[in-house]
This record gives structure tokens, sequence and C-alpha cells, in this order.
């Protein structure tokens, strides 16, 4: 198993770096104006993040059911870009090959750009820290497929 976590996560940071990997995209949709103020992304997204105010939050039906949650996120030089993606795999028990670090609850939705159990007080070589108990809710609310919104 920890060969085929290797080959993905290799995949996976070749495509970032050389621009093979893509995003998906989704024309946004109208959010009612009182959750604008407090959520920026399109209502049809599963998960959002605001990099400006370091919060993220969970969707369902187009209805926030968790959020705004507390996140870090890339430092200088290893930026979380902004975008629309799609969640690739989960992974709960995930170890990073490339920091040698453990990053519980992994929901990966840009190459290797992942939600995970991390300190929100420190910032990240670019996944979305979350508390334990937000990371285990993002990690048993979002499937393979799900959209996810990053917005500046």
């Amino acid at each position: 198993m920890t060969i085929l976590r290797a080959l993905v996560l290799t995949i996976t940071l070749v495509g970032t770096l050389f621009g093979t990997a893509t995003a998906a995209t989704a024309a946004p949709a109208t959010v009612p104006a009182a959750a604008a103020k407090k959520m920026p992304c399109a209502s049809t997204v599963r998960a959002c993040v605001r990099l400006s105010t370091n919060q993220a939050w969970l969707l369902r039906n187009g209805k926030i059911v968790s959020g705004p949650v507390p996140v870090s996120h890339g430092r200088k030089g290893f930026a979380t870009p902004p975008g629309t993606f799609r969640v690739t795999y989960k992974s709960q028990d995930h170890v990073s090959t490339i920091y040698d670090r453990e990053m519980p609850y992994s929901v990966f939705f840009n190459g290797g750009i992942a939600f995970h159990q991390g300190s929100v007080r420190q910032k990240s070589h670019g996944c979305v820290h979350l508390t334990a108990s937000a990371a285990r809710a993002f990690f048993s609310e979002l499937s393979p497929g799900d959209r996810v919104q990053v917005v500046a």
C-alpha cells in the first residue's frame, strides 16, 4: 500500500508542477444574500474555503451543514491555489511521503493538496489544516467527485 501511495503522490505532484493537472470548473450558482456574507462559494459545491479569513464550510444540497470552521493553509512559497476542484481520494491514516508527516483524515482535492487534521495556527505546504473534529467531519461528509471551491 505504501508503494501505491507514493506512486499516487508522485503522479499528482508531477501533474501539479508541470501544469498537466486540471481543476474541475462549474458555473457559479446563485447564493442567497444572507448566506453570501458568510459563505462565499457557489451553493453547488460540497466544501468551501476562504483563504483571506482562514475559514471553511461543508455544504449539502446547497445548505451549510458545518462552518465556518478555522483553517490554516499554504505558507509563502507553498500557496493553496484558488479554484474549483474535485475530491480525488481519501485516506484516513495518510502519511506524507514528501514531508514524512502524518495527515489524518486526508481528503485530496487538488493534486497533493488535501484537507486534513493539522495545526490551524501553523501554515502548511499547501494543504488546508483543520481541527481534529472538523477533519473528521470533512472526511465523513466528502466523497470522490465532490466539488471543493477555494476562494481568496
